[in-house]
């Protein structure tokens, strides 16, 4: 069983969120948490597993309070934001607050497993103000640029996405245009300057 802490401001969502959890016949709830403030002083008393935050905004401070970046917990954040925003605080998975029970509780399993699970939605990169829309890559593109710099060749990205080769170039080449690379290695290498990928 992976314990989890519930963490919200509001008594519904919380109330909400943890019986998600314990409707899950893989995890358990550890405690809640109503007082953001008190959130690491939570963690220390109960040592779970993963940590389940709902937050309405920005979730910087909090996460910083509960020392994310030391790799102590692993934190599945429910935020209406970019992903971009959190992955380099060091959170396992990030999702829209609409996300679903499903979607919740799988998200919970990888972060416990040590996986990173991001939802297509966060994937936009909306803390990039400066890059026109048409410049900024879907969250499918995300997928096939991440696949890439995992060494993947292009029928293999294919089959793991479940489209078609062709499909494939296509992304590729949408890839290249809004990074303006002119090679595999380069589109990896400025996706991880951007913060689009991790190594």
């Amino acid at each position: 069983m992976i314990s989890v802490l519930v963490a919200a401001d509001s008594a519904v969502v919380r109330a909400g969120l943890e019986s998600l959890v314990r409707a899950s016949p893989v995890l358990s709830v550890a405690g809640t948490c109503e007082d953001l403030a008190r959130i690491a002083a939570r963690f220390e008393e109960l040592q779970p597993d993963a940590v389940l935050l709902e937050m309405a905004s920005d979730a910087g401070p909090t996460l910083r309070s509960l020392g994310v970046q030391g790799g102590v917990p692993a934190v599945v954040l429910l935020i209406d934001d970019s992903a971009m925003n959190y992955v380099r605080a060091g959170v396992r998975g990030v999702l829209p607050r609409s996300a679903t029970a499903n979607q919740i509780v799988s998200a919970i399993e990888a972060a416990a497993a040590g996986l990173i699970a991001f939802h297509p939605e966060t994937f936009e990169p909306v803390d990039t103000p400066n890059v026109p829309s048409e410049q900024r890559l879907t969250g499918r593109e995300v997928e096939v640029l991440r696949l890439l710099s995992e060494g993947h060749a292009n029928k293999e990205i294919a089959w793991r996405l479940g489209i078609s080769e062709h499909t494939v170039k296509f992304h590729v080449a949408s890839i290249f245009q809004k990074l303006r690379a002119s090679s595999r290695t380069e589109a990896v290498t400025l996706g991880v300057r951007q913060g689009l990928i991790l190594l």
